[in-house]
């Protein structure tokens, strides 16, 4: 996953913005902590400002695109923190918990090193995918298997709270899901370089001159017009927020 990173991660930054309203429901389910580890860094998307924090990112093109205001980034993985137990007030990892070798043993170190709580947004392989995926199947066939299921933190971490989290129309940050109001987005090259699912599909010229063809002639919208109307929408983004103290 390092390598991957290491190729996708070139322009990353610039398409991978933080979004204030995801950024806050991350900082409110931090609480009152004062350290903050953040887990799968990458270039320091929704980390806190007002709090102390250390990052950890195993790709070292991600580490290079961190803003020289940004904390400094230890180069390392989930799954072997170099950190002593219960030597931060919260640890955050953000989207990157299906990137992981070994998912257990990443929470298990996060728990390890951490006083107070984890939070952790990541993606449910139980929710219905939405649209994109018809056009090209194949995202569920990748994704699935490496998403966590939703109980599998509860089983490892215990208590847990887990909270949807409505993807705005508007974005900012460029994940998969973040252009459900913006089919046209998934047509630019750039866009999907910054999306670790494209890399790893094979040849899909096919399905996006479908997508194209559909947007030209009004079949996505005869299908998909009404997403036009809403703000926000539920696509199976998941904040889980787990006690460790």
């Amino acid at each position: 996953m390092k390598q991957l990173y290491n190729t996708i991660g070139v322009g990353y930054a610039n398409l991978r913005k933080p979004d204030p309203r995801i950024a806050q429901a991350i900082n409110t389910a931090l609480g009152d902590a004062e350290t903050v580890l953040n887990v799968g860094a990458g270039t320091g998307s929704y980390e806190p400002a007002d709090r102390v924090v250390t990052a950890i990112e195993p790709s070292i093109e991600m580490i290079r695109q961190r803003l020289p205001a940004a904390p400094k980034a230890h180069q390392g993985v989930a799954e072997h923190l170099p950190f002593e137990d219960n030597q931060f007030d919260a640890a955050m990892a953000i989207l990157t918990v299906h990137h992981w070798s070994d998912v257990e043993a990443g929470l298990v170190e996060m728990r390890r090193v951490t006083k107070n709580r984890l939070v952790i947004l990541s993606f449910d392989p139980a929710a219905p995918y939405f649209w994109l995926a018809d056009y090209i199947p194949e995202i569920i066939a990748i994704d699935q298997p490496i998403m966590p299921k939703l109980s599998e933190f509860a089983r490892i971490l215990g208590k847990t709270e887990i909270t949807p989290i409505p993807i705005p129309h508007d974005c900012t940050d460029g994940f998969l899901g973040a252009y459900w109001r913006r089919p046209r987005a998934y047509l630019n090259p750039l866009v999907r370089a910054a999306i670790s699912t494209f890399p790893k599909l094979d040849d899909i010229s096919g399905p996006l001159a479908t997508l194209e063809s559909d947007l030209n002639s009004g079949v996505w919208e005869a299908k998909h017009g009404h997403l036009m109307e809403q703000d926000s929408l539920d696509i199976g983004y998941r904040l889980i927020v787990a006690d460790c103290s």
